[in-house]
């Protein structure tokens, strides 16, 4: 890689040396940043899909970098005017400053006529006087730079944010425009050719996966043995299984179906107690995050659920069907994680491939409730129909499951590591060229 003529202290102890000629300028002296302060007492059942409105854009409609037009909701014309510093216009660069920090969207088009705006925890920016090119911006701020940066001036505790001072004191590289420009358009090329590999790569984790659902659903409707008699279910999209299996509802084989608590604990700093919901429940544990809240010993114990370890908990609010297995962690669960506690007619990792299966999840989709949140009720998961063998041959069903899935397992562990792995590397090529580390040719 082609490197500069000559160099010089950056004097930003993780940027090292830059080259000679480019400037450090504070961000705030030569970029427009705005967000959203007006619109006091804006609601979401304020937000319409009517396609003629304004739009309104949010964080949650970042995709890698990209916009889908068709998720994002719209708000009314006298809404959009309340706010004329945070209309949007094409070549905006736009980056959330809190919760996530640092998502970015690069505002290539406004779908004509349409107009757009910002909800909040967004800030637009724009350069001020032609100061940077707005393409060299959305890459300097994916650098590992600016993730120093947002590392030391980020505040909170659980749910962190940057202010716009302190997005103002960020120390940005500054190479001349003509070479902005073609840094921009050099990057633009590289991370394209290194998210077609990433996307192929997505595309192979989802063939994986998709193979992991046939196969569970193939045991756990069908049995394991080829040559077992079948009948009719007498579910519809079920359709045959094993003659000697007997068709039930959840509630018949469970000890207890409830969720969690409907109020808001007390929160601490710091326990071994912690308050968790749907999204805390990954193939088949609790996970805990940055933004897992913690309590207090006595607030655990007063909203603490009795129930037996191997209980199966199950999200029943936004992405549903997320599962894990309760095995005694000291926590409180929220309204949006159901528990099931199985009767000895049924293991619970039987249960637990039962909720993966399609005509589960059919079950889930026809009966969801809310309007732009999906919600499975306590009443659809004890009315849910299922299909059982013996206890024995459910035994028999999981070995094979869990010999099937290892393997598959293992395929999808490696791509996961592949694409962590080209998402590095394309932040280090981002990063090597925005602070002069290598030098973009013609």
């Amino acid at each position: 890689m082609k490197q500069y003529e000559k160099y010089k202290d950056s004097g930003i102890e993780w940027v090292d040396d830059i080259p000679y000629e480019w400037k450090i300028m504070k961000f705030g002296q030569i970029s427009y940043m705005k967000g959203r302060i007006g619109w006091q007492g804006l609601k979401q059942s304020e937000f319409t899909r009517n396609e003629e409105d304004p739009f309104l854009i949010t964080g949650m409609n970042f995709h890698d970098g990209v916009i889908r037009w068709n998720e994002v909701y719209h708000i009314s014309t006298e809404r959009y005017n309340e706010a004329p510093e945070i209309q949007l216009k094409e070549d905006d660069v736009l980056i959330t400053k809190d919760g996530t920090i640092g998502k970015l969207l690069y505002v290539d088009k406004i779908p004509a006529p349409h107009k757009a705006s910002l909800n909040s925890h967004l800030l637009v920016l724009r350069p001020l006087k032609n100061s940077y090119n707005q393409r060299y911006l959305y890459y300097q701020l994916q650098s590992l730079p600016f993730k120093h940066h947002v590392e030391l001036t980020k505040t909170g505790t659980t749910f962190f944010g940057i202010s716009q001072e302190a997005m103002g004191q960020y120390k940005m590289l500054l190479p001349k425009f003509e070479e902005q420009q073609k840094i921009a358009t050099y990057l633009d090329r590289k991370t394209a050719e290194i998210d077609e590999l990433i996307a192929d790569k997505k595309c192979l984790l989802e063939l994986y996966e998709e193979e992991k659902t046939a196969i569970i659903n193939q045991a756990v409707t069908k049995g394991i043995n080829p040559n077992a008699p079948m009948k009719d279910s007498g579910i519809e999209w079920l359709g045959e299984i094993p003659e000697h299996w007997q068709r039930t509802k959840l509630k018949y084989v469970s000890n207890k179906i409830g969720d969690g608590i409907h109020t808001t604990p007390k929160y601490v700093e710091s326990s071994d107690f912690k308050f968790v919901n749907g999204n805390n429940l990954e193939n088949g544990e609790i996970k805990y995050f940055d933004s897992t809240r913690s309590v207090s010993e006595e607030e655990f114990e007063k909203h603490k659920k009795e129930i037996e370890s191997g209980t199966v908990l199950i999200s029943i609010n936004g992405t549903i069907g997320k599962l894990a297995f309760y095995n005694g962690e000291k926590v409180i669960l929220g309204k949006s994680a159901a528990f099931i506690e199985p009767t000895e007619d049924i293991y619970n990792k039987f249960l637990f491939y039962t909720l993966k299966t399609n005509y589960v999840i059919t079950q889930f989709n026809l009966s969801y409730s809310g309007s732009t949140i999906n919600n499975l009720s306590l009443y659809t998961l004890n009315n849910l129909d299922i299909v059982l063998p013996e206890i024995e041959e459910q035994e028999n069903i999981i070995e094979y499951l869990d010999e099937k899935l290892e393997a598959s397992d293992v395929k999808i562990s490696r791509i996961k590591r592949l694409i962590e792995l080209l998402n590095e590397y394309r932040t280090t090529i981002i990063s090597e060229v925005v602070t002069g580390k290598i030098k973009v040719t013609e």
